[in-house]
């Protein structure tokens, strides 16, 4: 049990740098755009708010009920568009689109 508290610390270390943070949901994303695993997606975008400073600050942040934050970012949730652009945005970052080839036609 010592060796998985020692990588959540290191992992959540890591996702405290915003750029790593970014590295990190974007794997995610291109994961999911894979795999269709939106759980993994939202699990990925729970740990940077842990790393970040926890739910609660996320909830105090973005002004969303810490309840609904939980259950939103489990594997299970099933947030709306404007939840993630919120959570997303007091991370600093937003939603964007982009070609799913690098020749658009």
């Amino acid at each position: 049990m010592r060796k998985l508290g020692a990588f959540k610390e290191f992992h959540f270390q890591e996702l405290s740098d915003p750029v790593k943070a970014k590295a990190y949901i974007d794997v995610a994303l291109e994961e999911y755009q894979n795999d269709n695993d939106d759980g993994a997606l939202l699990l990925a975008l729970r740990d940077v708010a842990e790393a970040q400073g926890g739910l609660g600050q996320l909830a105090e942040k973005t002004g969303l009920n810490r309840s609904n934050i939980y259950r939103t970012l489990s594997a299970g949730g099933n947030p709306r568009l404007h939840t993630l652009a919120v959570i997303l945005h007091s991370m600093g970052l937003r939603l964007s689109v982009d070609f799913v080839s690098s020749d658009p036609q």
